[in-house]
């Protein structure tokens, strides 16, 4: 036996267990760990268990991670260092899940390794070229395919779904899941939550000229597993009408010593893993969140929390407050951040006072971790550099017009975030609506309506170096940034209507030169 296919006969339980967990085939998992562990004989694998050769972030570092240093695409650079192997195949498998950029990934079905080692090298995992030819090589020399058969042979018998269902689920390194001593967070994370809408009154988001209570926490997700918060929970309701107004959802309740008990509801699911009567424990897979229901206006987990007396009449109350115990309890580090402000700080005991937090850092956080739902960094990618650069830079301008006062543009800033794009509007005179998306692949869409054309094209890479050159000029005021960009917005809007006036005049005269035929 060749020394890939004895490392893939050692580990294939592993990463078939990832494969029923998360949908990832375990084909591509063996595969990876062949190629970025040497078969498990490089020196960082040796060292520190890390068999995907994934780097430490800045939050693995202050949750505690353990680290080894070695030389990659830089000299001394941090990789994460576990307990086991097979913590390194779970963080490897929420490495994945959790970050944006893999998203399509999880589209394709579990057994398409083909697909997935394309859109796994698409997304940037390695630095060099062919990685995706290599995986495949890999898979298909050992028939390591096989493993991917089997657990779908498995779940077909069983009646689960993989990825989906509520499969059997390991321990996670706890210096990554915000999960210990029998306590959850509602979604994993490793530094904070970002909230886009907390618990109380609020402006009704599909109808603007009503306000409405809102009971529970909004929090944002990308089709990701939602899980129990405490162990020894009942799920006493479960809905999978997804045209109602809270679309699928999920309710657990936890019994307390003096005859209370506390409910825990998740809204807007898009798949269920759990049914009534089912006992489950912290950091437990109840579904996956989704955009389901007539009150929704984007995918996102609706959080609410009501406290149930011995006598049985119910209240809402703040979930900030129940995830601030639960916290405190657990000894989970994690943060809620709405508009940069802690939504737990006022409900936990003994917390020294936090530095304020500025506009410009709070857009930093946001563009910057994998945590808010919305980070375009992290890939060493030049083209991605400069597409964030540009971005936050136009995202402060926009904040700034709007609004002097530090907490509205806070606000501002989360709306373009989660919204993932940067309202230009105001500062282009005579235009209805101009905006401009950055995503994950560096391409800027510009969105704009002048009453007599509009269009919606992606930048050129001279446009994008353009803007960039604008808004990095130290040099220039802020109010001069703001009408080059005006005038360069106005530009592109007169070059596209004059293009298509010409466009116009050609069928025009193309049809009338037919008519003549006639």
């Amino acid at each position: 036996m060749g020394k890939n296919a004895a490392y893939a006969a050692q580990y294939a339980e592993e990463a078939k267990e990832q494969m029923r967990m998360y949908g990832i085939p375990a084909s591509v998992i063996l595969a990876q760990a062949i190629l970025e562990s040497s078969n498990g004989q490089s020196q960082l694998s040796r060292e520190c268990n890390n068999h995907f050769g994934i780097k430490a972030t800045a939050s693995w570092l202050k949750n505690g991670g353990e680290y080894g240093v070695y030389t990659d695409d830089r000299p001394n650079e941090k990789f994460c260092k576990y307990k086991s192997v097979g913590d390194s195949y779970e963080h490897h498998s929420q490495f994945l899940k959790q970050n944006k950029r893999y998203a399509q990934c999880f589209t394709l079905s579990p057994d398409d390794y083909k697909g997935w080692t394309k859109g796994i090298e698409k997304a940037g995992y390695a630095t060099g070229g062919g990685y995706a030819a290599s995986l495949q090589r890999i898979i298909e020399t050992n028939g390591l395919d096989k493993y991917d058969r089997e657990v779908m042979a498995e779940m077909r018998a069983e009646g689960r779904s993989v990825g989906v269902e509520n499969n059997p689920r390991r321990e996670t390194p706890a210096a990554h899941v915000p999960q210990s001593a029998g306590y959850s967070f509602p979604v994993e994370r490793e530094e904070f939550l970002f909230i886009t809408s907390p618990f109380g009154n609020r402006q009704d988001p599909m109808d603007a000229t009503r306000q409405q209570m809102h009971k529970g926490i909004d929090i944002k997700t990308n089709h990701e597993a939602v899980l129990a918060t405490e162990n020894g929970g009942k799920v006493v309701s479960v809905n999978h009408n997804a045209n109602t107004a809270g679309g699928k959802s999920v309710t657990v309740e936890y019994s307390r010593e003096d005859g209370s008990k506390v409910q825990c509801s998740y809204l807007h699911l898009s798949d269920i893993a759990v049914k009534v009567g089912d006992t489950v424990n912290a950091g437990q897979k109840l579904g996956v969140s989704g955009n389901t229901g007539t009150r929704t206006t984007g995918e996102h987990l609706h959080f609410g929390v009501k406290s149930v007396s011995a006598d049985g009449s119910k209240r809402d109350m703040d979930p900030a407050a129940y995830l601030a115990e639960i916290g405190q309890k657990g000894n989970i580090k994690l943060q809620a951040l709405h508009n940069g402000n802690d939504l737990l700080a006022k409900y936990k005991s003994d917390v020294p006072q936090e530095q304020k937090v500025t506009s410009e850092d709070w857009m930093k956080k946001l563009l910057s971790s994998e945590d808010s739902g919305v980070g375009i960094s992290g890939t060493n990618d030049p083209i991605l550099d400069m597409a964030m650069t540009t971005f936050m830079s136009l995202m402060m301008l926009a904040a700034q017009i709007d609004s002097k006062d530090e907490e509205r543009q806070k606000e501002f800033i989360s709306a373009m975030a989660a919204n993932q794009l940067v309202d230009l509007t105001s500062l282009v005179p005579g235009m209805r609506q101009c905006t401009i998306a950055v995503g994950e692949n560096g391409k800027a869409v510009l969105h704009a309506e002048s009453g007599t054309v509009k269009i919606d094209r992606e930048l050129t890479s001279s446009e994008m170096n353009r803007l960039s050159l604008i808004l990095g000029n130290a040099n220039l005021s802020e109010e001069s940034k703001r009408t080059k960009i005006a005038g360069m917005v106005t530009g592109i809007v007169a070059t596209q209507q004059a293009s298509q006036n010409f466009e116009q005049g050609m069928e025009a005269e193309t049809q009338q030169q037919n008519l003549q035929r006639k």
